[in-house]
């Protein structure tokens, strides 16, 4: 019963981190695009949602919302170029950063 229970929150917190991560992106970047939206497995760069300079502004975003550090070796299409790659991004930060 307990791990069901960690597995809920950490389900809840993975979608929090997701939707205040959309909603940035949404404001910040879907107006210049001319995109409507997009699907959390989207890459924003092939989509052109975020571009090389829009990637420093989703890093200060990040660092500043969810008080965590991303370190330039980071700073790869792997971690950042959709939200669901950058909600497991997030989320593997703030778990690391816990421990």
């Amino acid at each position: 019963m307990r791990s069901f229970m960690n597995e809920n929150a950490s389900k809840a917190e993975h979608e929090g981190i997701g939707d205040k991560l959309r909603t940035f992106i949404s404001n910040s970047f879907l107006p210049q695009s001319g995109l409507e939206g997009f699907l959390d497995t989207d890459s924003f760069m092939e989509k052109g949602i975020i571009d090389s300079t829009g990637v420093l502004e989703l890093l200060e975003f990040i660092e500043g919302e969810f008080a965590i550090k991303v370190e330039d070796e980071e700073v790869i299409p792997d971690n950042l170029d959709s939200l669901q790659k950058l909600t497991l991004f997030v989320q593997g930060k703030l778990e690391h950063a816990g421990q």
